[in-house]
């Protein structure tokens, strides 16, 4: 892999653009110290550090610290991704929306500019949620209208911001620039986190005794991106047979080909929709001064809490991670149907004179398909399930306090794989231009 980046590094092109987005993610490391104007940022500080529940973990992991710290890229581009997933669900139901996307370029450019508005409308949304949930609390000094009309628009503004900065990263630089935006705040916990793992199991303790905590704490790591690579490359291949047919004077076709069914077929969509879900409840506990209930409301938030999963002493709580992991498999499944049609492929496979050995063209090849296909994806949910679940283990039995987990670690490997494919096929590209100029 260095030898790669080493190789990538000596063509121009290539460094330029890395260099392009080594300097925007400079920007967004240094816009996420910058504290909203108005704001009591010690006000918020402590009070995130006194919450028991994980209802903003989730968030304050993807924005890098940015939203604990109340920095104006406190919403980081959550809003975007969020909008993303929406539009992507509205495709299936909206008539219209499907078909933008299958009007090639200029369907896409129209669903950008849609989630592009989406986006703004959900940043301006949870931006004024959160001054009026906090603002009145201590957030924000002597609070008025126009102190939370400056809150408001420099959080919008922020989450713009880095939306933007995703869209050129796209355009000029490698990878998809919003998966390099949420890239670049996971792995800024990273430092802190392991810190953490160090004072609380190596830190003090004697030598032998240190040297396996850190043994023990690496090789969960390491397994853990194993796990992730394995599911990120796994898949499974269908056998495709293309009949010969006359073209002209001449015989074409009868090539082998393919279908590649990825084993993860809907990446991290599923984990993150399930922790959505799962910490919502808890969001709008704390936005009406309930968060620390009592009585049912209490149970129930404690249930749905990843903290107090895994915990022996009140299993009643451990009925949440039942709930959670019958969500991520659910999401694996509903995910996979909006993006991949077996009836389509199949129609597609008909026309072009396409078969699978073995299994008749049309409706049998659609459920040959589908059988297939939930089966593959069971399996998938079930390795998502497992990475998901690690992390909530080693906190609820030996409370490590850490931010990142399986979702964090998925993204990490994922963003990390799609990024060196990119380098590897523009330096294809570069020595096939290079071999026909010579």
């Amino acid at each position: 892999m260095f030898k790669k980046l080493g190789d990538a590094l000596k063509v121009k092109d290539i460094r330029h653009r890395l260099l392009y987005i080594l300097l925007w993610l400079v920007i967004i490391r240094l816009g996420s110290q910058i504290p909203v104007p108005g704001v009591n940022r010690d006000f918020f500080s402590n009070w995130f550090k006194s919450q028991t529940g994980d209802a903003f973990n989730f968030l304050d992991a993807f924005t890098g610290g940015s939203f604990s710290s109340m920095s104006i890229l406190a919403l980081s581009i959550t809003p975007y991704i969020t909008s993303s997933i929406i539009v992507q669900l509205l495709t299936i139901a909206i008539p219209a929306l499907e078909e933008m996307q299958r009007d090639g370029e200029d369907g896409r450019k129209k669903l950008t500019a849609i989630t592009r508005y989406l986006t703004v409308g959900l940043a301006l949304f949870e931006s004024i949620a959160m001054t009026v949930g906090f603002g009145n609390n201590g957030l924000i000094n002597n609070m008025d209208f126009a102190k939370g009309v400056v809150v408001v628009a420099c959080l919008t503004a922020g989450s713009s911001f880095l939306m933007w900065i995703g869209e050129q990263i796209t355009d000029k630089g490698i990878g998809n620039g919003i998966s390099m935006v949420l890239l670049i705040n996971i792995l800024s916990r990273l430092p802190a986190d392991l810190t953490t793992l160090y004072e609380q199991f190596i830190k003090g303790k004697t030598i032998a005794r240190g040297a396996l905590a850190g043994l023990i704490i690496a090789v969960i790591i390491v397994a853990m991106v194993v796990l992730v690579l394995i599911l990120n490359d796994a898949q499974r291949r269908i056998p495709v047979q293309y009949s010969k047919k006359m073209v002209g004077r001449r015989m074409v076709g009868g090539q082998s080909s393919s279908i590649p069914l990825k084993i993860n077929t809907a990446g991290v969509i599923p984990v993150i929709f399930a922790s959505s879900i799962m910490s919502f409840p808890g969001i709008i506990a704390t936005f009406a001064g309930k968060s620390n209930a009592g009585g049912w409301l209490g149970t129930l938030l404690g249930i749905l809490s990843s903290n107090n999963w895994f915990n022996f002493t009140k299993p009643i709580y451990n009925i949440g991670l039942l709930i959670y992991i019958v969500l991520v498999i659910f999401f694996a499944y509903f995910y996979t149907s909006i993006t991949f049609n077996p009836l389509e492929v199949a129609d597609n496979m008909k026309k072009s004179g396409g078969f699978i050995p073995g299994i008749r063209p049309g409706k049998p090849t659609s459920e040959y398909l589908t059988k297939i296909l939930n089966y593959v994806i069971f399996i998938g949910a079930v390795g998502l399930v497992i990475v998901a679940i690690i992390p909530f283990f080693f906190n609820g039995v030996f409370h490590a306090s850490v931010s990142f987990g399986g979702t964090s670690i998925i993204i990490i490997v994922g963003v990390i794989l799609e990024t060196v494919k990119q380098i590897d096929s523009m330096m294809v590209v570069r020595n096939y231009r290079g071999f026909l100029n010579s």
